[in-house]
């Protein structure tokens, strides 16, 4: 049976590129790039070259780049290190949105056990924040707001730039988790007013264990940013521990080649992804989209479909062969329904018969093709196993 892969946003498959630049720092080239020697020079070459691939992806200097384990540290190490080193200087109020990823929800649930203040944003139906609502959140005493830039569950698109311009104007830092955007979206941080940004190389086909966190050059001298992890002073003493070379190196062949074939990707999937949409709708009686189709990401569809538990129709899928998701992958097994669809308006019921299907640089026509046939069979299936829908009469 073949498979077909339509859970792109939980993460993504390794380019053959990356896994061939990586191949020689698993190998011979294995030297801590620490060492002064040949070895760790080479390991050395390897950091700065990545460095370089990445800060180009989102038009940053390479020395604003701080190398990570992935998002969720990125995000904590922005966070945290922002609340913990100028609350003294300023005030405890922090502000981020009800629709984040959990990494940044969770940063900021330990900082409000920690005495902190957090306001979190609601979100309209198509899961974007009130730019006026942003406005008036931000006080005096407001240290940090932190804004995801493109949704993992929906696909919604944040106006960045925009919600960057407030929060400098209002005297705050800024952060944006910008995992789903990278490799998606052009990022530039000549246009974009943000202090901090957190990228994952497995959202745009690099391997997994390798982030970064871009951070602006002088903030570090505003704020006095304080690193997560302390110890040899890694990564000019933002991060310390033996970088993660393979991974790191994956990471800069994944931005380079993201930067040069986005546009490309972009062409090619959204096509696929708008048929996909079409089929399922014609198709599948009591179905919807959550959000705004002109406001979304060019791969991804969050589904609503009456009388279907989003748990049955993955797992069903999964056994003709299609991989989807419920939503966020770190949620994967969780009861609740999406927090994202749930802030949207959706009641706990509709958020749980939602499916996301998210596609990618190797999706083929095919595959959707066999997709749009491969679902509405087995969303009758699961209507008439449990004697039908409203919808579905």
């Amino acid at each position: 049976m073949k498979k077909i892969y339509l859970d792109y946003n939980a993460t993504t498959p390794l380019d053959p590129r990356v896994l061939d630049e990586m191949l020689p720092y698993l190998r011979d080239g294995f030297g801590n790039p620490s060492s002064i020697h040949s070895f760790g020079m080479r390991g050395k070459s390897a950091l700065d070259r990545a460095r370089e691939q990445a800060a180009a992806l989102i038009n940053a200097n390479p020395k604003e780049i701080v190398f990570t384990s992935g998002g969720s540290e990125s995000n904590n190490y922005a966070i945290k290190g922002v609340a913990s080193a100028d609350r003294r200087k300023k005030g405890n109020h922090l502000v981020t949105t009800r629709v984040e990823h959990e990494s940044v929800l969770e940063a900021f649930r330990f900082l409000e056990r920690d005495g902190f203040r957090v306001t979190y944003l609601g979100v309209d139906a198509s899961g974007t924040i009130d730019l006026d609502e942003l406005r008036d959140s931000i006080s005096e005493e407001t240290l940090l707001v932190s804004c995801i830039f493109a949704n993992n569950e929906t696909g919604t698109v944040m106006p960045i730039a925009e919600i960057a311009r407030i929060v400098k104007e209002k005297g705050a830092v800024f952060h944006t988790d910008a995992v789903q955007a990278v490799g998606k979206v052009d990022i530039d941080m000549a246009e974009i007013p943000a202090d901090l940004l957190t990228l994952s190389a497995h959202k745009f086909y690099g391997p997994k264990g390798a982030g970064a966190l871009y951070i602006r050059d002088g903030i570090n001298k505003k704020v006095g940013l304080r690193p997560l992890i302390h110890g040899g002073g890694q990564e000019r003493g933002s991060r310390s521990g033996t970088e993660n070379v393979p991974g790191i190196a994956g990471m800069g062949m994944a931005s380079e080649i993201s930067l040069r074939e986005m546009k490309e990707d972009e062409r090619r999937i959204r096509p696929l992804r708008d048929r996909l949409w079409e089929s399922l709708s014609a198709s599948i009686a009591g179905i919807r989209l959550n959000g705004d189709m002109d406001g979304l990401l060019w791969n991804t569809l969050n589904v609503f479909i009456d009388g279907v538990s989003g748990d049955s129709l993955s797992m069903a899928l999964d056994l003709e062969g299609v991989a989807v998701s419920t939503g966020s992958a770190c949620s994967e097994g969780k009861v609740d329904p999406s927090h994202v669809l749930l802030a949207m308006g959706l009641t706990r019921a509709d958020a749980s018969y939602s499916v996301r299907l998210s596609l990618g640089r190797f999706t083929r026509d095919g595959e959707i093709d066999a997709a749009a046939v491969i679902v509405p069979r087995a969303v009758e299936r699961i209507r008439e196993a449990r004697g039908g829908s409203s919808a579905a009469l």
